[in-house]
């Protein structure tokens, strides 16, 4: 096949389109030296440009692609994602977000950082660093899948200069050029998506009968604890995103943070439902009555071909004006993705690693360019991971792993659980951690040390295994948390022998802090729970040593 000249300029003009726009956009945020106008935009966003961002960036090219190959192969029924993910906008927009807004956070760490000290809260960076890289990878592969199919164009090649772009307005404008372009790719995902189904599911090809009794798949009795580990995964590890967080945090005030990710929510629900109905097309179609090929010769998409529905789909089954829109409807979704996943690492190692552990003395300049760098970095190994990935939808459900069994028990504690402190920080994190990796990991090729109840050899961990890890690392937070400061108040061991100073923090907890952050809600000092509120530096407290 030739390369499709007609799509190729179209992609370049909508690259250049978005660049612009998002250089525009942050302009002023380019001449900065301050680290808060690119890590949160100077907490200005509204309703509406809150809200088309956090849609672009829910809405990714994981999302649209991994939903299409997951129905075709394996059933609405599995097809969790787009249903979980939206769910969890709406728990983190009417429970976590107005807590966090509330009490003028800069990052989703600094709560951590705050109250267990530096060093211990900066560990919990770790696996959201290692997430946003799985999620970036996943959306990047997912547009390199969808080019090389449309436009005959390396796909690895795809992947390189749609990270480029991406990195390259997002490394000078920070959050604010990656909300103004979410906004001209949010039009574009919606219009690209809703105009493409209806001409796909006409095509001669496509015969529904062909897939009435399994499209919306199957439960076997064996499988209901995945099932369930599964969604739960997908609705508990949506929430303790940075991506997220960083938005919500930027918005004017608590009630549009809460406002904006439920309209999110339901916009991210609707613009589901073209992809599962493009996957429902896809393995419906008579491939053999169309100009692709299958590798087996079969009128069926083969399971090599899992990744490929929807840029096949948009390939062989619409016209040629649509295809084209159908590749910048994928490029929007990958960029509103990529940036912010990007940023959200290349944030929190800035304000929380560097500017309160490295160097807390560091100048605003400083700050900024260290930022900027982290960018490139994280880009760049995002880029490296994708252009090796074999499933977009593997990817996409393995970033909400780690959160969902390290830092969703460890967010929910530091917000609602008072007594929480660094012990049983450390205890939760090491138990989550040892059992996550000694249950295995196919998609990375990592065998199980430790076979639950229902494994099998064919189908892996038929056990909720990650919904027990969850549990258990939050058994171990509570418990340690506990334990430790009933041994230390009760003086069955010397305070000298606290050597993650818990006595010291809940010291520092009762303290009336600085409120520097004018546009934060709530007054100087406690949260209701007695977490510390405020967004002044850690380098303030001189008593936390760890």
């Amino acid at each position: 096949m030739a390369i499709n000249i007609a799509g190729l300029v179209s992609v370049i003009i909508f690259y250049l389109l978005i660049l612009i726009a998002g250089l525009i956009a942050g302009r002023k945020t380019a001449k900065t030296h301050d680290r808060d106008d690119i890590i949160l935009a100077n907490r200005s966003m509204g309703v509406f440009l809150s809200f088309f961002t956090l849609t672009a960036t829910n809405v990714g090219g994981g999302y649209i692609n991994g939903t299409a190959e997951s129905i075709a192969f394996d059933g609405l029924l599995w097809t969790q994602a787009p249903l979980g993910y939206t769910c969890s906008l709406f728990i983190a927009g009417l429970v976590y977000a107005p807590k966090m807004r509330k009490a003028g956070y800069v990052t989703m760490f600094d709560p951590f950082q705050l109250k267990y000290g530096r060093k211990v809260g900066a560990i919990l960076f770790i696996p959201q660093m290692l997430s946003d890289l799985f999620w970036a990878a996943s959306v990047l592969s997912a547009l390199g899948n969808t080019v090389a199919v449309i436009l005959d164009v390396n796909a690895e090649l795809s992947i390189i200069v749609s990270a480029a772009v991406a990195i390259f307005y997002t490394f000078m404008g920070g959050l604010s050029s990656v909300a103004y372009t979410d906004v001209i790719q949010f039009f574009l995902i919606a219009l690209g998506l809703y105009l493409v189904f209806p001409f796909a599911l006409n095509h001669e090809a496509v015969d529904l009968s062909r897939v009435s009794d399994r499209w919306i798949g199957t439960i076997q009795p064996d499988q209901v604890g995945k099932f369930i580990d599964v969604f739960l995964l997908l609705l508990m590890g949506g929430l303790p995103w940075q991506t997220y967080y960083q938005r919500a945090l930027a918005c004017r005030d608590y009630k549009v943070a809460r406002l904006s990710t439920i309209m999110a929510g339901v916009a991210s629900a609707l613009l589901s439902i073209p992809p599962a109905v493009i996957g429902v097309v896809g393995a419906s179609t008579d491939w053999n009555q169309t100009d692709y090929r299958t590798p087996t010769g079969t009128s069926e998409l083969p399971e090599s071909e899992r990744s490929l529905v929807l840029p096949l789909v948009m390939q062989y089954l619409v016209p040629l004006p649509v295809s084209v829109l159908g590749i910048g409807t994928v490029a929007a979704a990958v960029m509103s993705s990529a940036d912010s996943c990007i940023l959200a690492s290349a944030s929190v190692f800035a304000k929380n690693i560097y500017c309160d552990i490295i160097r807390p003395k560091a100048s605003g300049r400083e700050l900024v360019w260290v930022l900027r760098v982290t960018v490139l970095v994280c880009g760049t190994l995002a880029t490296v991971i994708a252009v090796t990935a074999s499933s977009i939808y593997g990817l996409f459900v393995l970033c909400s792993d780690l959160m969902y069994v390290v830092l969703f028990p460890q967010l929910t504690m530091i917000l609602w659980f008072a007594p929480s402190n660094s012990y049983g920080c450390l205890l939760g994190y090491v138990t989550a951690f040892l059992l996550r990796i000694l249950a295995g990991e196919p998609l990375i090729g990592l065998p199980p040390a430790v076979r639950f109840p229902l494994y099998h050899p064919d189908h892996g961990q038929g056990f909720p295994f990650r919904t027990f890890i969850m549990l258990c690392s939050l058994g171990a937070i509570i418990g340690g948390s506990l334990l430790s400061q009933l041994v230390f108040t009760r003086g069955w061991l010397p305070a000298r022998y606290d050597i993650l100073h818990c006595l010291r923090n809940r010291t520092i907890e009762m303290r009336q802090v600085p409120q520097t952050d004018p546009k934060a809600e709530q007054g100087a000092g406690l949260t209701e729970d007695g977490v510390v509120a405020g967004k002044a530096s850690l380098a303030q407290f001189e008593d936390v040593r760890l």
